[in-house]
């Protein structure tokens, strides 16, 4: 796979609330020839930290973010500079598949062909739900109820929806959750 070193300025945007971000040069990632919008990248900074990302443009090139998180992990704010090495990400999600939710979508052939119509950013956020949690137990939970609930939507993503319905399943007491949530509306 082919990578491309550079070094890029922490800097922040215009917007309100401001981004953190590296700016990446089009020149330098022309190379990886992305297909439309989709500018998914394996993104090594400093030599430390390894993460999958996407490049979005701006003003004729393109910029990743940094999050709060990554920069007190680097150590890096406004101004400093950062190392980085990209590599055009071939994975298919643009994220690992869970191993818990592929033996979900092997058991079940509908709710794998739902899954596989969403858009490839659906099923990125679909994945990060199941993922974000570590236990193996919860994941399969939060697998099932989000297959679960694509089946009662007809193949429609709803993100919120999706959340709760694995956030209740993957609670080691549902009930509780669900009322907890309940209080807060």
């Amino acid at each position: 796979m082919k990578s491309v070193k550079f070094e890029s300025t922490v800097e922040t945007t215009d917007s309100s609330p401001p981004y953190h971000i590296l700016r990446v040069s089009r020149e330098l990632v022309t190379p990886f020839e992305f297909a439309g919008n989709l500018r998914r990248v394996i993104c090594t900074l400093n030599g430390v930290e390894t993460f999958q990302c996407s490049l979005f443009p701006s003003k004729g090139d393109y910029f990743l973010t940094l999050s709060k998180k990554l920069r007190d992990k680097l150590r890096v704010e406004v101004g400093d500079t950062v190392r980085i090495e990209l590599a055009k990400d071939e994975s298919l999600y643009g994220m690992p598949m869970p191993e818990e939710f592929a033996e979900v979508l092997r058991q079940d052939l509908d709710g794998d062909a739902l899954f596989n119509k969403l858009s490839p950013g659906d099923q990125r956020l679909m994945l990060k739900l199941i993922v974000f949690v570590k236990d193996t137990d919860r994941r399969i939970a939060r697998a099932l109820a989000g297959i679960e609930l694509l089946k009662q939507t007809n193949g429609h993503f709803d993100y919120h929806a999706q959340h709760l319905a694995m956030r209740v399943a993957g609670s080691p007491n549902p009930e509780l959750e669900m009322e907890r949530l309940r209080s807060k509306m």
